[in-house]
């Protein structure tokens, strides 16, 4: 199996849990808060889509060829370093909390987008389709930076591992918060 079709299986498998977990629920559940500290179910998704939708511009300049890496992306050990640090800290399953960046903080702050589900579904769709277009890119060593900072660098293919682990990361962060609304 080439690595695209075992992130967009595993990505299938992720929006196969969402529907599974939350299609049936009411939406004042989907946005019910246990408390101020955590995110709803429907923050969840919203984060999601932000964060992914992030490494669209990013996709596109490694497509054209337009890509400029930071001086710091030439040095392996930097790259291998923060790709398994924050492939690391996203890939627990949620056990540690872990505050976000404010540009990926969800906009959500009411029941005001009712249809996050269908536009969770939407974006599922779209990033596969990115990912799609990856493929001849995989496995070839590119080097690519964090949408929040251009000095944090690693590799294209761990960037992707890290988009499939931090979205498993944030369904059972999502699935745990049935338990406490």
């Amino acid at each position: 199996m080439s690595q695209s079709k075992k992130f967009i299986s595993e990505l299938e498998e992720i929006t196969k849990g969402v529907k599974n977990s939350f299609s049936t629920l009411e939406d004042d559940l989907l946005f019910k808060k246990p408390n101020a500290g955590t995110w709803s179910i429907a923050e969840n998704l919203e984060h999601l889509i932000i964060l992914n939708s992030s490494y669209f511009p990013i996709f596109e300049k490694v497509k054209k060829g337009t890509l400029q890496r930071a001086f710091i992306s030439k040095i392996g050990f930097f790259t291998k370093m923060f790709g398994n640090m924050i492939y690391k800290s996203v890939s627990d399953g949620g056990k540690k909390k872990v505050k976000t960046f404010p540009l990926w903080e969800p906009k959500l702050y009411s029941d005001q987008d009712e249809a996050i589900l269908e536009k969770f579904y939407d974006h599922q769709k779209l990033l596969i389709q990115k990912i799609r277009e990856m493929e001849p890119f995989l496995g070839k060593g590119i080097i690519i930076h964090s949408p929040a900072n251009k000095f944090v660098v690693y590799s294209l293919d761990k960037a992707l591992e890290i988009i499939v682990a931090h979205e498993k990361r944030h369904l059972e962060q999502a699935k745990m918060l049935i338990f406490l609304t």
